[in-house]
């Protein structure tokens, strides 16, 4: 089988072409695209593969607008970090999805289903879809992020809300929020499910070990090799740095 993944986070291609090579080593990956520009462009000059893993969110839009512009003769997998409204879409219609973190399983679970009802069903199930729908959807579907966390203080609690954080921060398996008096309180989350949780527009994940609040950057600068390096208020412990593979994403964030 012939796939092609479109995905604009480096890391989640890398662990996409794990997974595939574990699922079956007989499987050939006949690219790697990271916007709808350059995904529009292979799939206008390339034979179409079989399977297409296709993240929602690009780095230059959604992924249904490759969609509203090419016919495409294969099948979709979608990976989404989307929350509930997405995915009740994707229910609607029919298609498949793959929540992130992603999971060996599931991918795996998604190609047997394939394979059980075959190519043919799927593409033809696949003609109904109205894309430009569902992709209206995610544009207009308002998140209900989260806006304050509980925080137990011994034998009282703590209302914080999330204006007043800084960063999270991850660490030795337990995640913090640091306030902007660089109070230090544990939150029961991941970041990965904080990443899911928090606007957006007002938090970006840095790394693995670090979420940080746009009102807590305080200066950018260049680093080697294309990354960046960034000084905060209050001052992070360890030098913070945004690899080259998110730091076009964070400047493009910045400039919101």
């Amino acid at each position: 089988m012939k796939v092609l993944i479109i995905e604009d986070e480096l890391p989640a291609q890398r662990l996409l072409k794990e997974m595939l090579a574990e699922l079956d080593p007989e499987i050939e990956i006949v690219g790697c695209l990271n916007s709808i520009q350059s995904s529009v462009k292979w799939l206008k000059n390339n034979p179409h593969p079989e399977l297409i893993l296709m993240d929602i969110q690009l780095s230059d839009g959604i992924s249904f607008d490759i969609l509203e512009q090419i016919v495409l003769k294969s099948m979709i997998i979608f990976t989404t970090a989307y929350d509930e409204y997405a995915i009740q879409a994707f229910k609607v219609n029919s298609l498949d999805y793959l929540l992130k973190p992603l999971d060996k399983k599931e991918l795996q679970a998604a190609f047997e289903k394939y394979e059980t009802y075959g190519e043919k069903f799927i593409r033809q199930k696949s003609k109904n879809v109205d894309y430009s729908k569902i992709a209206s959807m995610i544009k207009n579907a308002e998140p209900d992020y989260r806006r304050r966390f509980l925080i137990q203080l011994n034998e009282s609690y703590l209302q914080l809300v999330v204006e007043d954080i800084a960063f999270f921060i991850s660490t030795q398996k337990i995640t913090f929020a640091v306030t902007f008096e660089n109070k230090k309180y544990p939150v029961n989350f991941s970041l990965q499910k904080l990443t899911e949780q928090m606007d957006p527009n007002l938090f970006f994940k840095v790394n693995r070990q670090l979420i940080i609040n746009i009102n807590a950057i305080l200066k950018i600068h260049s680093y080697f090799q294309g990354k960046l390096v960034i000084k905060t208020k209050p001052a992070y412990t360890e030098q913070i740095i945004v690899g080259k593979d998110k730091a076009a994403r964070f400047k493009r964030w910045l400039d919101r």
